[in-house]
């Protein structure tokens, strides 16, 4: 039997204890049993390991291999440049690695924030008397005092308790403080009265607990496994980076070693075979390409800071453009979090907020007596403190009493309101007798009643008139309004009835929607994304706010929690494939994660929101986790991916746009650097194939793929997006950053025009220097330190061309702005200044291997260039009309 339903005294046998709490020896003994008393969130590898662990993917590996090659044939060969290449791509494998870490290491921070749950130190009884005693070194059956302002440590059943308050919202969601009972119990432990929960908050009076259960044995303790062992969801950009690093590498490998056995085959030297392997490996792999990801979703996630939405996972900037479900409270997310009084019902009648027929009613003097008298917030200059509900109501009250006159009673007995009660009562003494003040939940209220007034008189409460009072609060909620009872008594001083009360009347409350959520949702509409509310509020309620903000229409489904619970995980599943709008009401926070997993079951990219210790769990086996940064708890915000700093529903939909648009930015720079991978492998191929001058070097590659490639690159990270970005359904999961059209695209065509223009360039140099074929050139020979100059321009030249037909997909560059984006045009003219270093300054000629171009050298590859810009437009006209070859075949 738990502790919470034994007799106290079988719970102190059970833990062999007293109610004087154990002795200083007993304590330490069980100590080295028990463990202490701290929630198990440590860290399993060493961190040196962790960072180890990052040089194991396929590039990593790749250019550890390039960079031992260039070392091997510098030894072999010194004084090749081989030693700066190999330095070079060594430098990338450990920025890459630095880059990878420090993201994974924010992951582990979730953990550790439970533990700022507990505190440090604790009133406990050892040897009959009481002592402050670290918190580790709590054990069960140890007895402590706890007093207003403490945090719980341990889980622990109640001795004896004095208008015990205890904040339970952190575990169970309930937002209003819990009047704990050592004399009564309940089935669910959590609502049990007569026990305390780790973590959770004493806020008024005083109690000694018997500690049943400490460290993680407790309820939190049971989250933190659970979160522990929920597996983190692998982002979809992650797997998409996965998958293009190993296409590419096996690549690269392929015609390393191809062309290795081929250049030794037909009779080159090993160190110029090797020489060629290193080229042919450092031009297929695009060196820049994950510290450019990393500094594009550092941007995103800057933009996104501006819109209120901090994130905390970079990667996780785009799986937001991947949401196909959006999961989302209803209070403060979809509506404004400032709960009002809207309607009061009174004497039969109904009243609006701006009614002022209602100073002269029946009653109403009662009405708000009750209103204030049997109410802990209070008024303050900027509005009030304390409970939401109980503030609308002396706001309310506010404009019609003095409510501080009100207020001035003779206080003596209070019943809290608490979730399994559903109703607050206050016996208060205004100067004419003892009164029992009766609020709450209508149906907990009428039944409490036997009279009711109407008209100024009292009648007694038939049948009729109840199915009134019932019919009065259905149309409260039916308008999405919030309903609660009052009732009035007289009575004895010592006495808190619990019947006899005169029904007073009704007031429906409404947390208004956010005006911007309609706009929102249609949004959400348009882009294919499913939005799903997942509330703790009334199903009526629930629905009602739903169809006012158009998330549902007159069929909308509601499955409310109890109907949840009984549902197996397949039965769930084909209740979210099957129902097109559907919404769940009064379900609890761990219920969140039930519907996740299904939603994933059913091959959903999931985004959910939550701000409860308890929707830890449920956050981070989301595909995107989202925090309340107004109303979140610590625990939930280190869950979450992303923190939404306005507690705004429209701020995720700006989001998924931002991550779409950061997805299509990925793959234009993808598009743009795999572009000169051709330029610069083809140049080996035909050193073998043709036997001529190599006409690129290893160093110039390596300029291009770190140096020249990166700004343009993070320019098209931040390219705004395209106008069609959230009509466009959510990408497939089998999209890949790296399909056959953009390798057709990037390779078969732009690359290989570039290839083009820089052999064209290549060979006039040389032709016009006197070169003839089959003759060899010392690479400081002018002239071939010329041509591959020349090489190395057109590259750059066409590459200008490249970057700016990359900044749209299908919508012509004159749409968009030719000068619009300002980071693309500093890094034009970023690549175009290296040039002219590369040709002009003696200190790049001697580290590079360059020399001086003429004039009429940058000309050759202009007409290239043009090319590229012109057929490109072209491209994008055609798919603009929906020409099915161009859409089946180059439409990237």
């Amino acid at each position: 039997m738990p502790f919470h339903t034994k007799p106290l005294e079988d719970v102190l046998d059970d833990l062999q204890s007293t109610r004087d709490g154990l002795t200083t020896s007993e304590a330490t003994a069980r100590l080295d049993i028990h463990g202490p008393n701290e929630l198990s969130v440590g860290k399993e590898t060493p961190e040196i390991i962790k960072f180890l662990l990052q040089f194991k993917n396929f590039f990593a590996l790749l250019l550890f291999v390039g960079g031992a090659l260039a070392m091997t044939a510098e030894r072999m060969e010194p004084g090749q440049g081989n030693l700066y290449i190999s330095i070079a791509l060594l430098a990338v494998v450990v920025l890459n690695a630095a880059f990878t870490y420090l993201q994974e290491h924010q992951s582990e921070r979730i953990m550790d924030s439970f533990n700022k749950m507990l505190p440090s130190m604790i009133t406990a009884i050892r040897d009959g008397s009481p002592r402050e005693v670290p918190v580790f070194e709590l054990v069960p059956g140890d007895v402590i005092i706890l007093n207003e302002g403490d945090r719980v440590p341990a889980d622990g059943r109640l001795l004896a308790a004095k208008e015990l308050k205890v904040d339970n919202s952190s575990l169970t969601g309930e937002s209003e403080p819990q009047l704990l009972d050592a004399d009564k119990s309940a089935v669910n432990a959590l609502e049990s009265p007569n026990m305390v929960f780790s973590g959770s908050l004493v806020q008024n009076g005083e109690a000694r607990v018997l500690l049943c259960q400490t460290g993680m044995d407790t309820q939190i303790g049971s989250i933190v496994q659970l979160t522990k062992s929920t597996k983190s969801t692998e982002t979809p950009i992650h797997r998409e980076l996965e998958y293009f690093i190993k296409v590419i590498s096996f690549i690269a490998i392929f015609l390393g070693v191809s062309f290795f056995a081929v250049s030794v085959a037909i009779g080159n030297g090993v160190i110029s075979s090797l020489i060629f392997a290193i080229g042919i490996i450092v031009a297929n792999v695009p060196e820049g390409l994950l510290p450019t990801v990393t500094l594009s979703l550092t941007m995103a996630s800057r933009r996104m800071a501006q819109k209120n939405a901090l994130i905390k996972n970079l990667e996780s900037v785009e799986t937001l453009g991947s949401t196909t479900v959006i999961c989302t409270d209803k209070t403060g997310t979809l509506t404004q979090n400032r709960l009002g009084v809207n309607t009061v019902v009174l004497g039969g009648q109904d009243y609006a907020l701006d009614d002022t027929r209602i100073t002269t009613a029946p009653d109403i003097d009662r009405l708000l007596s009750v209103m204030c008298v049997c109410n802990n917030a209070y008024l303050t200059d900027d509005g009030f403190a304390g409970d939401a509900t109980e503030g609308a109501l002396l706001l309310y009250a506010k404009n019609h009493v003095n409510v501080g006159a009100l207020r001035q009673v003779e206080e003596l007995a209070e019943q809290p309101f608490n979730s399994m009660t559903k109703r607050m009562i206050v016996v208060a003494d205004p100067g004419n007798g003892a009164q029992a003040y009766l609020k709450g939940a209508p149906e907990v209220v009428l039944a409490m009643c036997d009279r009711i007034a109407l008209d100024g008189q009292e009648y007694s409460l038939t049948k009729d008139r109840r199915a009134d009072v019932i019919e009065a609060f259905r149309d409260l909620a039916g308008r999405g309004e919030r309903g609660l009872a009052f009732a009035i008594r007289e009575c004895q001083r010592n006495e808190v009835p619990e019947e006899g009360y005169v029904f007073l009347g009704l007031t429906g409350m409404i947390d208004p929607p956010r005006s911007e959520v309609p706009e929102a949702l249609e949004k959400c509409r348009s882009a294919g994304i499913r939005v799903i509310m997942l509330t703790g509020d009334y199903g009526l309620t629930a629905k009602t706010i739903a169809r006012q903000i158009g998330m549902v229409g007159e069929h909308g489904r509601v499955v409310q929690g109890d109907e949840l619970s009984e549902m197996s995980d397949a039965e769930l599943q084909t209740l979210l494939r099957d129902e097109p709008e559907i919404l769940f009401a009064r379900i609890a926070p761990v219920q969140k994660m039930q519907v996740v997993q299904a939603l994933q079951a059913n091959d959903e990219i999931v985004t959910v929101t939550g701000d409860g210790v308890n929707d830890a769990p449920a956050l981070k086996n989301a595909d995107m986790g989202v925090a309340m940064g107004l109303m979140g708890t610590d625990v939930a915000k280190e869950a979450s991916n992303m923190v939404l700093m306005d507690d705004n529903f429209a701020t995720i939909v700006a989001a998924v746009e931002e991550g779409r648009t950061i997805f299509d930015n990925i793959k234009k720079f993808i598009a743009y650097i795999l572009t000169s991978n051709i330029p610069e492998i083809l140049p080996f191929i035909a050193f073998v194939l043709l036997d001529i001058p190599l006409p690129l070097s290893v160093i110039l590659i390596l300029s291009i793929d770190l140096v020249t490639d990166i700004i343009p690159a993070l320019g098209l990270g931040a390219e705004r997006p395209e106008t069609d970005v959230m009509k466009r359904k959510p990408r497939p999961r089998g999209e890949r950053l790296l399909s056959r059209n953009l390798l057709l695209m990037s390779y078969g065509i732009v690359g290989m025009i570039q290839a083009a223009a820089g052999f064209f360039t290549y060979f006039v140099i040389l032709y016009n220097g006197g070169w003839q074929w089959g003759q060899e050139l010392a690479i400081s020979d002018p002239l071939y330190r010329t041509a591959i100059t020349g090489f190395f321009a057109s590259i750059i030249i066409c590459q200008v061309a490249d970057v700016i037909i990359c900044r749209t997909r299908t919508q012509s560059v004159f749409t968009v702005g030719v000068w619009s984006n300002k980071l693309v045009l500093f890094g034009i003219a970023c690549e175009l200044l290296f040039l002219a270093c590369m040709s002009y300054v003696p200190a790049f000629n001697t580290f590079f291997g360059t020399a001086p171009l003429e004039g009429w050298h940058f000309l050759l590859s202009v007409p290239f260039a043009f090319a590229i810009l012109l057929g490109d437009e072209l491209r994008r006209v055609f798919v603009r009309r929906g020409n099915p070859f161009v859409l089946r075949w180059l439409t990237w």
